[in-house]
């Protein structure tokens, strides 16, 4: 049913466009005027360095609205709605990286393996294992050190296959030295469903090509109605209602009070518009528009419920084209290790590897935000103009569009039959907590140096972090956020003496009040999150050809990650109907980090009475680290991506 459905979403979808091309016209519309419909097909092309196709999407989108004009009490009435389909052929043109096809066998390097029995007391003969094992159940000459209930002949019945892998951060940097060793299954879920999360990263090979054919209805992108309440006074109340996209922010690439929306960071990490990006939701929009008056030149209040069930960011999933941060390859890794059990390598030491058992590390599930009135979004808003400086103060309770890794549920000691609630250890739920904003934000111009500024302010409270300090291995921080915008249209003579060049410049900052971290026997322990970091971000955008050519240079910095980005792009309106957008994106810097990966901490007091000859106890981690799998978070989604410097080209046909 769920195909079929797919199937009629995909005939609607491609009879409207054809119907839109047929005719020559910009836009189309009918004899009284009253329905206009318009929209585009394009192409768009990514190459990735030592990868090869990263994106070749095929997608179409119409737009259509209908003027009702007056119905009863209401004024302004109308329809609107946007409908989107595409097919990426990534995952078939490059199948060995993203497809069917994607990873293969690993073997790791385990020297230490002989020291590590010895620790435990155990002699190699009573426990056979190799130094150069291979993913699967452990033990024999292939095999790793198995850990209980693995025993000798392994887990009967659980998915160990050692093909479809690659070793998690290994498109970024050696693993020789990259810290804990996860194995993640990369093909899509219908080939492999090995840590495919149920409800949240589960992704087949379809939706992975076109995203907007799922069963949220995704193809449906906008249907909203619009309509207004004149009121005695002359003030007025409009109303919105519908799937949508409600925009707060004032901001590019990184967001500070634009979060009513989650956004699909699938679709190109940090860098795609974020008009494109953001996933629309249903929500009821209602705003009072009061004007001016004595005080204020304009002032309107706005109140948003988001109706819809709650959903949260497309962060990609482990295997797709674009995931950012690699976090869902990271969440894919740990729920494979939850079911199926699984290879780990420099772990619980460098060039050890053991073999997990299922629920004894890893993620259990993903905790989505079910529809009850208590878990929609909502929001208000004061908007309004005071001697020239345009002004907002805004509210919001939502559900995180970000996850949380909330440890602290039962599991399997992997050293004896105990399963238990256990302190620091290594097993998890994915959580999305309630949070509150508190911010607002200003804009005005500057007359002197011909520049306008504008100031963004969040405060939030529910928050959740990483935290190897913590028993559960998180904990909440309240958090500021701010940016500062400057555009400036500015001459630059020596190319071009007939038009000013649009440069504008942010700088984001985070905070995190309640931030955690200490020093450790081995190195740094705590919240991986920085406490304080900066994003810098500078846009140069030229106007050739009566502006049918713009050049632009995108670049932003990560001061923490040490870790920037410049895009360089063409557009040109070839005609009113076909655009051709050139350009890339590179990425420079450090890159990966290192932090503090808990596999140092002593979760089970069996082990602890190994260690201690005889003495059970348990303890938080020492801050042994490497850069998987915390590391990428102090990385930033720019640093995490410094091998995807890309080639892009898209054409665009607008009817």
């Amino acid at each position: 049913m769920k195909n079929m459905t797919n199937y009629l979403y995909r005939l609607m979808f491609a009879s409207l466009c054809l119907v839109g091309m047929s005719s020559n016209s910009y836009a189309w519309t009918s004899k009284d005027g009253s329905w206009e419909a318009h929209g585009f097909l394009e192409n768009s092309t990514h190459s990735r360095n030592h990868i090869g196709v990263s994106r070749s999407r095929t997608r179409g989108q119409l737009e259509w609205s209908k003027t009702i004009g007056r119905a009863g009490i209401f004024t302004n009435v109308s329809m609107h709605g946007t409908l989107r389909g595409s097919y990426d052929a990534a995952y078939d043109i490059n199948d060995d990286d993203f497809g069917n096809d994607a990873g293969g066998p690993l073997t790791y390097f385990a020297p230490a393996n002989p020291f590590f029995l010895g620790a435990l007391g155990i002699a190699p003969a009573v426990l056979p294992f190799s130094t150069t094992p291979s993913y699967g159940p452990g033990g024999g000459p292939t095999g790793a050190i198995p850990l209980f209930p693995f025993g000798l002949d392994g887990l009967p019945g659980a998915n160990l296959s050692n093909d479809g892998l690659v070793f998690l951060g290994s498109d970024l940097r050696s693993i020789a030295d990259s810290g804990v060793q996860l194995a993640v299954p990369v093909r899509p879920c219908d080939k492999d469903s090995r840590g495919c999360l149920d409800g949240y990263m589960d992704a087949d090979k379809h939706e992975l090509t076109s995203p907007e054919f799922t069963d949220r209805a995704g193809v449906i992108r906008e249907a909203y109605m619009d309509a207004t309440l004149p009121l005695s006074n002359g003030d007025e109340i409009s109303f919105r209602l519908g799937r949508q996209q409600v925009v707060w922010g004032r901001t590019d690439l990184f967001r500070v009070l634009d979060v009513i929306n989650p956004v699909d960071f699938s679709a190109q990490n940090i860098y795609e518009e974020l008009e494109d990006a953001r996933i629309p939701m249903g929500i009821f929009n209602m705003e009072y528009h009061a004007g001016g008056g004595n005080t204020f030149e304009d002032l309107n209040f706005q109140f948003l419920w988001k109706f819809e069930q709650a959903r949260p960011h497309n962060l990609g999933q482990g295997g797709s084209t674009y995931a950012i941060l690699s976090a869902g390859n990271f969440f894919r890794a740990m729920n494979n290790c939850w079911v199926n059990g699984c290879t780990v390598g420099n772990f619980p030491a460098p060039g050890v590897t053991v073999a997990f058992g299922p629920n004894q590390i890893g993620i259990r599930q993903a905790n989505t935000p079910n529809w009850e009135v208590d878990e929609t979004d909502v929001g208000v808003r004061m908007e309004g103009v005071y001697k020239g400086v345009g002004f907002s103060a805004n509210a919001l309770y939502y559900n995180s569009h970000l996850p949380s890794l909330r440890g602290g549920i039962v599991s399997q000691d992997p050293f004896s039959p105990a399963s238990a609630v256990f302190p620091y250890a290594l097993a998890f739920d994915i959580d999305f907590p309630r949070i509150a904003l508190l911010g607002g934000s200003a804009d005005f111009y500057v007359e002197k140096i011909k520049s306008a500024f504008r100031v963004e302010l969040a405060w939030t409270t529910g928050e959740e972090f990483p935290n190897t300090l913590r028993p559960r291995l998180f904990s909440e921080s309240n958090v500021m956020r701010y940016v500062i915008g400057w555009d400036r249209p500015t001459f630059i003579p020596f190319l071009n003496k007939n038009r000013a060049f649009l440069i504008s410049g942010q700088l984001f900052g985070q905070h995190l009040l309640d931030h955690e971290l200490e020093r450790g026997p081995l190195g740094p322990v705590g919240m991986v999150d920085w406490e304080d970091n900066w994003v810098a971000t500078l846009l140069i955008q030229g106007f050739y050809k009566s502006d049918t050519i713009q050049p632009r240079v995108i670049s932003a910095y990560d001061v923490r990650a040490q870790a920037a980005t410049v895009a360089p792009q063409v557009d040109w309106l070839i005609t009113n109907n076909w655009r051709l957008t050139v350009g890339a994106n590179l990425k420079f810097g450090t890159g990966a980090r290192r932090f503090d990966d808990n596999r140092s901490a002593v979760p089970y007091p069996s082990l602890g009475s190994i260690l201690s000859g005889g003495t059970p106890f348990t303890a938080a981690s020492a801050g042994l680290g490497g850069f998987e799998p915390l590391g990428r978070f102090r990385s930033g989604p720019i640093g995490m991506a410094q091998n995807e410097d890309e080639v892009q080209v898209t054409l665009r046909y607008r009817f």
